[in-house]
């Protein structure tokens, strides 16, 4: 899983969008006040609009139900940003224009924009939109702040999605975290119900897949932020790396014990040939027979017969 430090924010979340879309339906849910199943089909259409500028590349374009969402990530505020969407939703609802009862109909997606630093306002972007006629048209996106989440809130709302930026709220403390040993505590036992809770969520529900992205996205970024504070990154790197190597080892422990069984079989069956092989000899030479009228006598079926050639031959 790739992931680029120049981009590290838009690949993770472009990296669950791809890899673990159903992560996204609680977040939806709690934006949009809908209410879909964790299961729902989640159809990821594609992201390049051509446009007469060129072409835009959005973060997300997704279908659930019959609507269109469109996300955003933005690591700070941006003036600019509403800009940006009206441009970015004005491209997909083109790409789903149609033509009804003589009229072309173009349906807007519902849009939001996750910022990843910052707990402030404003909970909507807003632009008003002048016609010719001089009606107004206010166009608002909502916002989620990160940040504004905590531990408790996002395991109540069981968004996931958010886990890999949480670590964000502690850029500003990355000094504090390498010497003062009460905030590293706090801060690590965090991570750890974080890893608790993704072993509940995820890999004792049978998604171990999910349950090792999600890990390893953590880890990204939290080494992002922590980049040279290397005792911060080793006390994390054990915790929210631990029960993933527990899970190598388990599955070596495994791996040696059905190559084990295998290898038991194996011997199994070479004593058993070599056996008949002695029977077989035995018979030809008591009996003066044939090795057909050996294997004959001991009943060894026509397709077994080839085990034993190789063996009577060095005889």
């Amino acid at each position: 899983m790739a992931v680029s430090n120049n981009t590290i924010f838009d690949d993770v979340f472009r990296t669950m969008i791809e890899k673990m879309p159903e992560l996204v339906i609680p977040l939806i849910n709690e934006v949009f006040g809908t209410n879909y199943p964790a299961d729902i089909p989640i159809i990821q259409q594609r992201n390049e609009h051509q446009t007469e500028d060129g072409e835009i590349i959005t973060d997300s374009n997704l279908c659930i139900g019959n609507l269109i969402y469109h996300i955003e990530c933005q690591s700070t505020s941006d003036s600019t940003m509403i800009i940006r969407m009206v441009q970015y939703d004005f491209s997909i609802a083109m790409d789903h224009a149609e033509k009804r009862d003589g009229k072309y109909y173009m349906e807007f997606p519902q849009s939001c924009v996750l910022y990843l630093r910052g707990k402030g306002e404003p909970d909507f972007l807003e632009m008003v939109m002048v016609m010719p006629d001089g009606r107004k048209m206010e166009y608002q996106v909502p916002v989620v702040h990160v940040q504004a989440y905590t531990k408790d809130e996002i395991f109540q709302k069981k968004l996931i999605f958010l886990l890999p930026f949480y670590i964000m709220r502690y850029e500003k403390n990355r000094d504090q975290a390498e010497t003062d040993p009460v905030f590293l505590e706090g801060m690590l036992k965090e991570y750890a119900d974080i890893e608790e809770y993704l072993e509940e969520e995820l890999l004792d529900q049978d998604r171990e897949q999910a349950y090792r992205d999600m890990i390893e996205l953590i880890r990204r970024i939290a080494d992002y932020i922590f980049a040279d504070r290397k005792k911060v990154k080793e006390r994390l790197g054990d915790i929210m790396g631990g029960k993933v190597l527990e899970l190598e080892t388990d599955k070596l422990i495994k791996l040696g014990r059905a190559e084990g069984r295998a290898e038991g079989r194996a011997e199994a069956q070479q004593q058993a040939i070599k056996e008949t092989i002695k029977m077989i000899t035995n018979l030809m030479n008591s009996m003066k027979w044939t090795v057909k009228q050996a294997m004959d006598a001991l009943g060894i079926p026509e397709e077994e017969r080839y085990k034993y050639v190789d063996g009577l031959k060095q005889k």
